[in-house]
């Protein structure tokens, strides 16, 4: 079933008014009828399972047949800061991250990040991150589109995650797997947790350093080493299998 997003003043007492590029998406691209169902979700905390009951050339009518309010998201607050990846890893990480319950990325500069972005640079690269957010929510079935944030120092994620429940940092000299399996055990509905990911070349012991004298914990991901474009995904597998209803 398709899945679409609105804001809740295209949301009506019985149907729900679909505008903007998802009209032409469904009229030409996906070529829907009247009579054939949607998901639609409003973004915060409800989804609506919808017939479509007419479809013009700048809106899409939608009868509202049901009214889900558990929806699919984690009973936690899952923050990613990823440090930049080269290439479009980026783009990929976003995507499963997305999938796998993340409630925001933020990509951080860090000491050992190849990748350089201007103002402009940043602005574009955003743009499409969001959209990969965006997508990816949709086929997951997500009731919220995760923001990736623009980018920020190691400094200033640090400062953005000083108020979160719980704050990890995967590093190679951590202590074994068994206090990891506590420190990631103690994550429990209603908290909201960062997980803090390096760049290829991972942290400088000054940037560790930083973040455990800041409250962060040292975690273990085991005994292999993981790419940056798997680490991040491991601790919300994790996190997800553990939390998930």
């Amino acid at each position: 079933m398709y899945h679409f997003f609105v804001t809740q003043e295209q949301i009506g007492s019985d149907s729900i008014l679909i505008k903007g590029s998802d009209v032409n998406h469904i009229k030409n691209v996906l070529r829907m009828k009247t009579g054939e169902e949607i998901l639609i979700s409003n973004g915060v905390d409800k989804d609506y399972l919808c017939k479509i009951t007419s479809i013009s050339s700048d809106e899409v009518e939608a009868e509202i047949l049901s009214i889900d309010e558990e929806g699919t998201e984690l009973p936690v607050k899952l923050y990613l800061f990823q440090g930049l990846p080269k290439s479009d890893k980026m783009e990929l990480i976003i995507q499963k991250a997305v999938e796998l319950g993340v409630y925001q990325v933020i990509p951080v500069q860090t000491k050992r990040c190849v990748v350089k972005l201007d103002k402009k640079k940043e602005e574009t690269k955003l743009k499409r991150w969001n959209a990969v957010a965006e997508s990816a929510a949709k086929q997951s079935k997500r009731i919220i589109i995760p923001e990736v944030k623009g980018v920020m120092s190691f400094k200033e994620a640090m400062e953005y995650a000083k108020e979160f429940h719980i704050t990890v940092i995967p590093y190679e000299h951590a202590k074994g797997m068994a206090e990891t399996k506590e420190i990631l055990g103690s994550v429990t509905p209603g908290k909201s947790v960062g997980i803090f990911i390096g760049p290829e070349g991972g942290f400088e012991d000054s940037e560790v350093d930083h973040a455990v004298s800041s409250g962060a914990k040292p975690v273990t991901l085991g005994k292999r080493i993981l790419r940056t474009e798997t680490a991040g995904l491991a601790i919300l597998s994790v996190l997800m299998f553990q939390l998930e209803k």
